[in-house]
């Protein structure tokens, strides 16, 4: 992965280029994360520490703003330090870096529930190997984003954690220009469909957690940028929020009111129209704006099937994913609520909505399920 690529989106604008930390006990990894960080010129590796009890003593005297946690180490782990770490420094980004095994996603969600930013899935041959580019990528865009967010915030504040919401006003314009709003579609929704990205597990926790009368009466699909096996213990744990079927989707199976299914990782998910009801299409077609799944295709399929009757909801996560399955949704008649800036981790998939002019409402994260619910319940404002 080339320079060019993972500064794609621009440097952070800032006095001093982001601070960050390394913790991992592999010599090799620790050393290869450093070197692609320090390769950014706007950041710079303050410390590197081989597991959490380093990485905690060390934490004062560097002050980074990032942290990349490792989850398994010796002596203190990744889920151990940080909760060490967020109580020495309260608005710390900390990234988790996980194996993509059941544990690994596992503890990475537990992480999130204890305040960590986001996580990063490692490869699971070594870092040299042929995913090296795509976690480089990320990693890069992780640090750049959450590093800027975290300057953006105010002071000793740190970002919502699952399942937690937050009690913020409206955000009515971005960067400064106007944000333009649609009307809200005059037929009555009969699917929700929801597109995250980085800040989205604890999103969903706190969306979902509100949405059982909503969920009863059509179905919801959801598509969270996240490896395989991560899928699978996100709907899990959604289930458990929601008392409700959530569920990874399976190819072929009818989409029913009161199901909630989750795009699995490495799928794209779309819905179709058969002669015997709508059904979950999964596909192994290449990934869309860098995700597999993305959010586009279950967006486009959602307008195609439902028209004017799809209710969409697009959460915090980089980039512009679900952009293009909005204007979509939006063109079909349809409705498109999108999360504040104030409360999104990273404000890029709904800025990318909401400054196209698709959104029929820019929204707090606490404030979109009671919208939705009322929607569901067939008013029209």
């Amino acid at each position: 992965m080339s320079t060019a690529l993972a500064t794609a989106s621009g440097v952070v604008a800032a006095d001093r280029p982001i601070r960050v930390m390394v913790v991992d006990d592999a010599v090799v990894a620790r050393s290869l994360l450093a070197r692609w960080v320090g390769a950014e010129p706007d950041m710079t590796v303050v410390a590197s520490a081989r597991n959490g009890l380093e990485a905690v003593e060390r934490l004062k005297r560097s002050d980074p703003d990032v942290v990349v946690l490792d989850v398994e180490m010796p002596e203190l782990d990744g889920i151990s330090a940080l909760p060490l770490l967020l109580k020495q420094k309260r608005d710390l980004v900390v990234i988790m870096a996980s194996a993509l095994t059941r544990r690994g996603a596992e503890v990475t969600l537990r992480a999130l529930t204890l305040g960590a930013a986001d996580y990063i899935s490692k490869p699971e041959a070594t870092p040299e190997g042929a995913d090296a580019a795509l976690f480089r990528h990320d990693l890069i865009e992780k640090i750049r984003h959450l590093g800027r967010r975290r300057r953006q915030a105010t002071p000793g504040r740190r970002l919502a954690t699952w399942p937690r919401s937050q009690q913020v006003p409206l955000s009515p314009h971005a960067d400064g220009r106007p944000i333009s709003l649609r009307p809200l579609s005059s037929t009555a929704p009969r699917a929700l469909v929801i597109g995250s990205s980085t800040g989205g597990p604890q999103a969903l926790a706190t969306l979902v957690e509100k949405l059982p009368a909503a969920v009863d009466r059509a179905p919801v699909l959801i598509t969270q940028h996240m490896p395989a096996t991560f899928t699978t213990v996100l709907a899990e744990a959604l289930s458990r929020i929601c008392g409700r079927g959530a569920h990874e989707a399976e190819h072929g199976e009818s989409v029913l009111a009161g199901g909630i299914y989750v795009a699995p990782g490495g799928r794209h998910m779309r819905v179709v129209r058969g002669a015997d009801g709508i059904k979950i299409a999964l596909g192994d077609d290449p990934p869309i704006n860098f995700c597999k799944p993305a959010v586009d295709p279950l967006f486009v399929s959602a307008a195609a099937v439902w028209g004017a009757a799809t209710l969409a909801v697009v959460l915090t996560g980089m980039g512009c994913d679900g952009t293009a399955g909005a204007a979509a949704i939006a063109a079909a008649g349809g409705s498109v609520i999108a999360q504040d800036e104030a409360t999104s981790v990273v404000w890029g998939m709904p800025r990318s909505v909401a400054q196209a002019g698709l959104c029929s409402a820019v929204l707090p994260l606490d404030q979109i399920a009671s919208k939705v619910v009322r929607l569901f319940s067939g008013a029209h404002a």
